[in-house]
Formats: structure tokens, C-alpha cells, sequence
């Protein structure tokens, strides 16, 4: 007999549903107790039986539990302390369609549209993460002060892959398959979301992604993934495009995290160098783990390049540029895809280079200067919520909700596909990220900028019609600064 068999031969529909403190078997003041009856000691040890076998369930199968019935919730739990959560968890999930009447996506309630997004808010990316969160926060809150989306209030379901690209997987099966979301924001990182498009594009969820620059994410070919911001063949091409205009230069180091998104942009950038005719002369993979790179800069000052293109994020960034001073390393431009050298924490004395940060090049996608509609009261919103200024990945969250929402607006609809031919479909002229259209890949048709930090701010600096400021170069040696 099977175990979905021998759950049904255990049902009593006679039988009351329990109470979710009972399920725990947890009693109150002493006294278990139902109504205003005592329980018998069968009945007691039953209940402990029942929190007993959820609490040994792994966490998918005991909250699938949880949601069911008080009867069947009562004879699964049990059963569970002789067979495997494998089996409690298939069970469970044919129990779950068999309750009447299945929800629309993303309808927690009647009243709420609920949207899931992925980030990190904990681990070595957590400053990028909450940069998210506030975006989406801000974005939130003008959606709902306009009465929502479908008449509905919406809710931001959030699920912090820890920095990790496996727990960023376990987050499409929780947000897809527990909490029935139709759409998800995320990651942040490129090796966070790389890992998560075979889920998103199996459960035919639309995935928009605000951040993840690696190239190779939109190069799946699946028709569920639309990205927000340029990617690393466009840091490069902007990069070398400036440098051209800037002396063009001759030699070239390229340092790299060795991730998903450092291969990317290091790729993008041998290739566009070579195009450009710049010579690459040291390329330099490492660890993110690592906090010492003095051999590896020692290694690359050996060669004397003009310009040291970096792929890093926050921490490694702010390592490099203090052990760059420690080794005497000087070439005439450090110039950056962006990420760690563009994050707003990277000027900063307590969490960035401080000092070392002066003079650095970077690509950026937006700025409070920018040209755009709305870039300045964007600024004022973060400031007045965080008392900081955001750089580029709070916006990058902010608009990414605000598409999600003219897309199920536009469906009419929180059904996965009605959103993702919406988004197909998508044209925002103005936003304060520029205009919004999704080519036949996916990928928004976004402008890329070049900063430099002067006086502990990031600048404008190219392209001409959108600078704010000249750029400094070459860069002062250290022992001139």
C-alpha cells in the first residue's frame, strides 16, 4: 500500500481540525486544552505526535503541511515519523490540489498581488542587496499610494540567497511553488542569477533582472528572462570608447573576481581592447576570499600598464585600491566595470577605500545627476529613507518593480504569460532609468556612463553630453596625492 494510501485510510472527516498551537503539542499554562474542554492523554500524545513528525520534515514539506487542513495536517504529520519528507512532501502537494478552487498567481488574498524577489541580503554582497531593498521599498510605496496594481494592494515577498547562487535556486521553488508568485525581481549577483534562469524558465515564471551584468545570463535563449541594465559587452565598448577620446592609451591589465560576472566583463574587455588596439598586458584572475592581492598588483606593476581595467566587487574593490598605495602602483587610469567600484559605500573611510578611491574610473548606469526624468527626487526619496546618497543598484531596483507593475497592469492579469508578453511588449519612454524596451532577447536598450571620483563624489565625466565634470588624468601618483 502506498503511504498516500495509508493517509487516506487514516482520515476521519468526524474528526476536529487542530488549532495551530495544537499542532505544535505545545500546551497552554500547563493545561492542554480545547474549547473549554480538557483534552484526553491520547489526545495529548497524539498532538505531540503531530508536532513531533512536522518538526522532523524538512522545511518545504512541513510548511506545505501547515497550510492544510487541521485533519489532514493531523494524519500527514504523523505518518511522517515513518516515512521519508520526500514522500510527506509528494503527498502533501497532491493533498494541496485537491482542496477546491486554486488561486491565481500572486494572489496571497483577495486584497493583495504579491511579487517575489531574490537578493542578498546577508553574505559577502549584503551592502548590494540592501541598496535592493530600499529601491524596491521606495518603489513600493508609490505603487500602493496610487492604489496598487488591479485594485489590489502589492506585497514584496523577499527571499535572501545569502550570497549564494544554490540558495538563490532554493528561492525560485520557494517563491514559485509555496508562495505562488508570478513574476520575479532578481538576483543581484551574475552567478546568483546565471543559476537561477533553468528554474525560472522550467516553472515559466518571467524573470527581470536589475542587476546581473554578466552577458551570459541573457544568452540562454529562454523567452522567461528580460535584464533592466546593460551588460559587460557595453561597460566594454563605453570603456575603450572614453579611453579613445582620452590619449587612447596603449597597454592594459585587466584584474578579475574569478565569478561569473569577473569572466564576463574580463572577456568583453580583451575582446574590445583588442579591437581598439590596445595591448593587453597582464591578465590577473582571483579569489574573492582572498584578502591579500599585494603579488598579484606587484605582478601587474611589473608589466606597466596605462590603464588596469577591474571586475570587483565592494570588499575586494576597496582591498585592492588600499594594497594598490601599499605596492606603489601607478598606472594613468584605473578604470572599473562598475559594481564595487561604483557601489555608493566605495568613497567612503568606514566601508570603502576612502582616499583610494580618488581618481578611479567607472562604468555606471545612473547617477542623481543624470539627465533623466525624476533622477533627483529619486535621490531625495533614498536620502530622506537611509540618509545616504544610492549609486546605480537602488534605482536599478526601483525601476525593475515599477516595469513588473506597468507589465501586470498592462496584462491585466497575474498570470505568468499574460506578464511575459507584456513585458515583450513593454515601452516606458521616460523613466527616471531612461527610456524602458525590451529587444526580441530581453534586453533593455540602456545607456552606460563613465564616473571618476573627485572630492569623495562620483562625477559625470563621459559621455559629453551628459558630463557633469572633466575627467582628472592621468591619475596623481601616490606619493603626489
Amino acid at each position: 500500500m502506498s503511504f498516500f494510501a495509508k493517509v487516506e485510510e487514516t482520515t476521519d472527516s468526524s474528526s476536529p481540525g487542530l488549532a495551530p498551537s495544537e499542532v505544535e503539542g505545545a500546551p497552554r499554562n500547563g493545561i492542554a486544552k480545547v474549547g473549554d474542554h480538557r483534552r484526553s492523554e491520547a489526545e495529548v500524545s497524539r498532538s505531540h505526535d503531530v508536532g513531533t513528525g512536522i518538526a522532523l520534515l524538512s522545511g518545504a514539506a512541513a510548511t506545505i503541511i501547515r497550510r492544510l487542513p487541521g485533519i489532514l495536517r493531523r494524519s500527514l504529520a504523523v505518518r511522517s515519523a515513518h516515512a521519508s519528507s520526500a514522500a510527506v512532501l509528494a503527498c502533501a502537494l497532491a493533498l494541496t490540489g485537491c482542496q477546491g478552487g486554486v488561486s491565481q498567481k500572486g494572489e496571497g488574498s483577495r486584497n493583495k498581488i504579491k511579487i517575489g524577489t531574490i537578493t542578498s541580503l546577508t553574505g559577502s554582497n549584503a551592502a548590494f542587496g540592501q541598496a535592493h531593498k530600499n529601491g524596491y521599498a521606495i518603489a513600493l510605496d508609490e505603487l500602493n499610494s496610487r492604489g496598487g496594481l488591479l485594485g489590489k494592494t502589492v506585497e514584496l515577498d523577499y527571499y535572501d540567497d545569502q550570497s549564494r547562487p544554490d540558495q538563490a535556486v532554493q528561492g525560485v521553488s520557494k517563491l514559485v511553488d509555496l508562495d505562488n508568485v508570478p513574476i520575479i525581481l532578481g538576483a543581484y549577483s551574475s552567478e546568483n542569477t546565471r543559476a537561477i534562469v533553468p528554474a525560472v524558465t522550467q516553472k515559466q515564471v518571467p524573470l527581470l533582472m536589475p542587476t546581473a551584468t554578466a552577458d551570459n545570463v541573457m544568452e540562454t535563449g529562454s523567452p522567461w528572462t528580460f535584464r533592466i541594465c546593460a551588460g559587460s559587452g557595453a561597460y566594454a565598448t563605453a570603456t575603450v570608447a572614453f579611453l579613445k577620446g582620452m590619449g587612447a592609451p596603449k597597454t592594459m591589465a585587466i584584474i578579475y573576481e574569478n565569478t561569473n560576472f569577473g569572466q564576463s566583463n574580463a572577456q568583453a574587455m580583451q575582446a574590445a581592447a583588442k579591437q581598439a588596439g590596445i595591448e593587453v598586458v597582464d591578465t590577473e584572475a582571483y579569489q574573492a576570499s582572498t584578502p591579500d592581492y599585494k603579488a598579484l598588483l606587484q605582478r601587474v606593476k611589473a608589466r606597466s600598464p596605462a590603464v588596469i581595467y577591474f571586475a570587483s566587487y565592494l570588499l575586494d574593490a576597496s582591498t585592492l585600491m588600499r594594497q594598490a598605495e601599499q605596492v606603489g602602483l601607478n598606472p594613468a587610469y584605473y578604470t572599473s566595470a562598475g559594481t564595487g567600484f561604483a557601489a555608493a559605500e566605495f568613497p567612503t573611510p568606514d566601508k570603502g577605500a576612502g582616499r583610494n578611491a580618488e581618481y578611479t574610473f567607472s562604468v555606471s548606469q545612473w547617477l542623481p545627476s543624470a539627465k533623466w526624468k525624476g533622477s533627483k527626487e529619486f535621490d531625495d526619496k533614498y536620502v530622506q529613507r537611509t540618509g545616504s546618497h544610492p549609486a546605480y543598484h537602488a534605482i536599478e531596483a526601483y525601476i525593475t518593480l515599477l516595469a513588473a507593475a506597468e507589465a501586470i497592469k498592462k496584462a491585466n492579469s497575474t498570470d505568468p504569460k499574460a506578464i511575459r508578453d507584456a513585458l515583450k511588449q513593454l515601452d516606458m519612454p521616460e523613466t527616471t532609468f531612461g527610456p524602458i524596451r525590451f529587444d526580441p532577447k530581453g534586453q533593455n536598450q540602456h545607456p552606460v556612463l563613465i564616473t571618476q571620483v573627485q572630492g569623495g563624489q562620483y562625477k559625470v565625466v563621459w559621455p559629453a553630453d551628459a558630463a557633469e565634470s572633466k575627467p582628472i588624468i592621468p591619475t596623481p601618483p601616490w606619493t603626489k596625492r
